[in-house]
């Protein structure tokens, strides 16, 4: 299991919903920019890594009860989106890293058993 509070430092994330808990622990991650594949593959209580920002992927998370999201390569939701994951609890961190970069550090982060950071 992994907490997103070392997901944001490990990925030197910055957290988009401020005051949304991030002690909450994920025990897996999914990468896709397919909401289709996040609404069939994707666990429940799992993180998601994406490079589309928009309402849409606030709507899949909410739909497969996903516990956050990482937008990649810079992306950013308008505030709309934002708003929209604030008032489901749903955390949102953004990354400069590209997917891969990101994907490989979680990696490593989820093979130690969540205590990498």
């Amino acid at each position: 299991m992994i907490a997103l509070k070392d997901v944001l430092t490990l990925l030197d994330g910055e957290l988009l919903t401020a005051g949304l808990p991030l002690d909450a622990p994920c025990p897996g991650v999914f990468a896709s920019d397919l909401m289709s594949d996040v609404l069939t593959s994707a666990r429940p209580g799992w993180l998601l890594l994406t490079g589309l920002a928009n309402a849409h992927v606030v709507r899949a998370c909410a739909v497969a009860d996903l516990a956050a999201v990482v937008f990649v390569q810079g992306k950013r939701p308008d505030n709309g989106t934002v708003d929209q994951a604030r008032a489901g609890r749903l955390p949102l961190i953004a990354t400069r890293m590209p997917m891969f970069e990101a994907c490989a550090r979680l990696a490593r982060l989820v093979e130690d058993g969540g205590h990498g950071v």
